[in-house]
């Protein structure tokens, strides 16, 4: 039967021990038990040829964790957006992600990034899953130290495979973060050590594309409204309110709005638009003008009437979508 076990609840949760397992033998019990594990709603589970059996590990704290998903039978299920950054890859059986417009199918010693930012659904048989969490908060420490960052927000591409050079240095990393938690625990030196070497191995392999900040956003009068910049500028995509800003700020809704007024002489959703003009820009940049599809991206930032976006796109930039696509 499946042990108990508590799922950490707070994003804000350094150096918290993870320890847990969770196994069984029915079908009943893992879409439960896994589904917890993912933070998530519950998950379908079946059957599918031979002995039915499930059998989830995790070890470390809550600034790298890893993790072994193991499951004879077949499941589907939607993992919501989490507090970590997850790299994952499988060993054996099929596994799949998709977030609606992006599917990515996970290959045997392959890693990927699950999407950040972005619910995905989560389909896999017969597998044998390999994962690293790593906590934003702790990732965002080491990025502004390695990286040279400045603070400005990290934004990373789920669908940018690893160099073949980096290979090499993320199996490594690998190797040491089981050596240290063998030898010494999540508790030693060795472990602090490999988990950052950890850490700087995933923004090796995944290099996150960073968001300039006006400067003005440096002063220590601004820092409030830092903050709620920097989460437009990390969750351009979704649906962002300003009672949202409000919270992450630690402001009123009307100081929100003065200070982006102040700041910006725009409002806040006036700002998020903007941002995500930029993003639709970046993107028509690099596509192939043949492939590209400027609704399928302007739907993606959050541009639901391509009229008024394409309108909003020209006042921005002196050109049409599409003929920044043909550049």
């Amino acid at each position: 039967m499946a042990e108990s076990f508590e799922m950490p609840q707070s994003a804000d949760r350094a150096r918290e021990p993870v320890r847990f397992e969770v196994a069984g033998g029915d079908p009943e019990s893992a879409a439960r038990d896994l589904a917890v594990v993912h933070g998530a709603e519950r998950w379908s589970v079946r059957r599918t040829d031979g002995e039915f059996a499930y059998r989830y590990t995790a070890v470390g704290d809550s600034d790298v964790s890893i993790r072994r998903s193991q499951l004879r039978g077949a499941l589907r299920g939607e993992v919501p957006v989490g507090v970590d950054y997850v790299v994952t890859w499988i060993t054996s059986g099929t596994a799949r992600l998709d977030t609606g417009r992006t599917r990515i199918d996970l290959l045997r010693d392959v890693p990927a990034l699950l999407p950040p930012d972005e619910a995905v659904l989560f389909m896999a048989e017969d597998h044998d899953q390999r994962l690293v969490h790593f906590g934003r908060e702790y990732v965002h420490r080491v990025a502004l130290e390695y990286l040279d960052l400045g603070g400005r927000p990290l934004r990373f591409d789920p669908e940018r495979e690893p160099e073949p050079g980096t290979a090499a240095r993320w199996q490594g990393a690998l190797v040491a973060l089981s050596r240290a938690l063998r030898l010494g625990g999540p508790e030693s030196e060795a472990w602090h050590e490999a988990k950052r070497s950890a850490a700087t191995a995933f923004l090796d392999s995944f290099p996150p594309r960073v968001d300039d900040l006006p400067a003005v956003l440096g002063l220590p009068r601004n820092a409030r409204l830092r903050a709620a910049v920097e989460y437009i500028h990390a969750h351009a995509a979704e649906s962002v309110t300003v009672t949202e800003l409000s919270d992450v700020a630690g402001l009123s809704v009307r100081s929100v709005q003065e200070s982006f007024r102040r700041v910006f002489d725009v409002s806040p959703l006036t700002y998020l638009r903007e941002v995500r003009l930029d993003r639709v820009r970046s993107e028509l940049l690099e596509l192939d003008p043949q492939a590209g599809v400027v609704g399928d991206v302007a739907r993606r930032w959050g541009f639901a009437h391509l009229g008024r976006f394409s309108a909003a796109y020209a006042a921005r930039f002196g050109e049409y979508p599409k003929q920044t696509l043909r550049r």
